[in-house]
């Protein structure tokens, strides 16, 4: 069978059944659940500072009325790190490089943000919509520009996380496979191209940690700009 260097963005299957499920569902598995002691190990430690330091970070901006968010806010941003993470791994698969999971995840969100405002607050979330003092010639072009502006903030979500993993992932196919080819042949390039692979690992990481934390930040922009 032939293969192609997208064949690695198509789900898996096993009998038939998509396995992209248990890649959703490896994130919750993997975090420990508190228990009832007094004193917890290391990893709960660790674990609890840090969504307790990123919430708080996250929520700094954002008025009292949006707080509320915070628990879905940082649930997501967990299973887009992790699942970013884990599929850096050797014959792993990576959720978020499907558009279809992506855009799944950014509309609902965006439109939750929109619909809270227009029953907040429709006045002021309808004036974005149309900027103050502008000439009654310009008004009916400028209320669809921002309209579709504010109708492709979801889509620009999706494809700018999609696009960046996958975009990565294909760069590091292409040069690992450039490495074991050349490897018999002409040992001393293939072994310079290992250190572009190494180099481009890390690269990949830092875009795969990036891209969670921008998805969230997006959306938490969204959700002030439609609250008080």
């Amino acid at each position: 069978m032939n293969l192609t260097f997208f064949d690695q963005f198509s789900t898996p299957e096993k009998i038939g059944i998509p396995l992209i499920t248990l890649s959703l569902l490896m994130p919750t598995l993997m975090f420990p659940n508190k228990n009832n002691r007094w004193i917890t190990n290391r990893l709960m430690t660790i674990q609890s500072w840090t969504t307790n330091l990123f919430t708080k970070q996250l929520m700094l901006p954002i008025s009292q009325p949006g707080h509320q968010w915070s628990i879905t806010l940082t649930s997501l941003m967990a299973l887009l790190l992790t699942s970013n993470l884990l599929g850096l791994l050797p014959y792993t698969f990576t959720p978020t490089t499907q558009l279809s999971m992506n855009l799944g995840l950014a509309i609902p969100m965006w439109l939750a943000t929109v619909l809270i405002g227009l029953r907040n607050q429709p006045t002021i979330s309808l004036a974005h919509l149309l900027p103050e003092g502008t000439p009654m010639p310009l008004i009916p072009p400028l209320i669809m520009i921002e309209t579709i502006s504010l109708l492709i903030r979801p889509i620009a979500l999706g494809v700018r996380i999609t696009a960046n993993l996958t975009a990565g992932h294909l760069l590091i196919q292409l040069t690992s496979t450039a490495v074991l080819t050349l490897l018999p042949t002409i040992p001393i390039l293939s072994m310079s191209t290992m250190v572009v692979l190494f180099l481009l690992t890390i690269l990949e990481l830092a875009v795969a940690i990036i891209q969670a934390i921008v998805f969230v930040l997006l959306l938490s922009l969204y959700l002030q700009e439609n609250i008080k």
